[in-house]
């Protein structure tokens, strides 16, 4: 199989070095690694004869990054994997995911098991996830383990290449995106399965550069999940428990907010959307116009 790794990045030079260098090490080395950016200033310079590497700029947002690589990439690959520029995955990632495609041809989306998530904390440093892997993988993890799921989770999610088409990631989900990834890969699912398998393992380190500000996330945590479930690619019984249990917690904790996280800041964002709703006015785009502040 012919299998190519996609990373859109904005603002993270040094991390995406790292991670180029860290894919270096892959078993099964990737047949290209693509870096996405709104323009190449965003790379430093990499040079390897370990796999083909590319640069595609011209678009800014996440989704839009992602929609640009793929456009490149269409129609020269069997497997198509996104990570995350802050996502490290263990050295036998790539191997174990393209024996899970060759053995199971009714699988359409596979995701890996994060070992740990420093989107849900204040983050982990390179060092960190590094060491975290170290130590996962001296565990015994057992027999594999697979789950259904209603889409994948973007930090690390892989693909077959000829069942996308036309289909493309929602661009009115602008900047950071914010569902994005369940949105995309739940439309596969009528094509197969979405799973994640338990052997393939990696660490999100959560980094909080280049993220949107708390008030534009907190109305993208309303916008986007409200929008989606009229486009009809997400059920309601997904969205909206979601939806719920973000306001709730940025309710409850804007009273004693943890220091990395924006709690005030999404909270705002969570009440304008939640009177544009009430409107009717569903704009995920609207984020735009919200003033830019401290990323959180």
């Amino acid at each position: 199989m012919k299998m190519v790794v996609i990373i859109a990045t904005f603002g993270r030079k040094e991390q995406l070095a790292r991670l180029l260098k860290h894919l270096e090490r892959q078993e099964r080395l990737p047949d290209e690694v693509i870096v996405s950016v709104p323009d190449e200033t965003d790379v430093v310079a990499h040079e390897t004869t370990r796999f083909r590497f590319s640069i595609v700029a011209g678009k800014r947002g996440l989704c839009a990054q992602r929609n640009q690589a793929l456009d490149f990439a269409l129609g020269r690959f069997d497997v198509i994997t996104f990570f995350d520029d802050d996502f490290i995955p263990q050295h036998n990632y790539l191997r174990l995911l393209e024996t899970a495609f060759q053995k199971h041809h009714e699988w359409a989306v596979v995701m890996g098991h994060v070992v740990k998530d420093g989107a849900k904390t204040a983050g982990f440093t390179w060092t960190e996830g590094i060491e975290v892997l170290a130590a996962d993988a001296e565990l015994p993890h057992g027999e594999p383990k697979v789950a259904d799921h209603i889409g994948a989770y973007g930090c690390n999610m892989s693909m077959r290449a000829r069942l996308i088409g036309g289909l493309r990631f929602d661009e009115r989900l602008v900047l950071y995106g914010w569902q994005e990834d369940i949105d995309f890969t739940s439309q596969l699912r009528r094509l197969g399965r979405v799973v994640e398998l338990s052997t393939l393992r990696g660490v999100h380190l959560g980094l909080k550069a280049g993220r949107v500000s708390g008030e534009r996330f907190g109305y993208s945590q309303v916008a986007n999940p409200i929008y989606l479930i009229r486009k009809g690619t997400v059920p309601a019984s997904f969205a909206l428990p979601l939806m719920g249990r973000n306001i709730t917690a940025n309710l409850l904790r804007s009273l004693w907010p943890e220091p990395h996280v924006d709690r005030r800041g999404r909270l705002r964002g969570n009440f304008t959307a939640l009177a544009h709703v009430l409107r009717g006015r569903i704009e995920p785009e609207y984020i735009q116009k919200i003033a830019p502040s401290e990323a959180r």
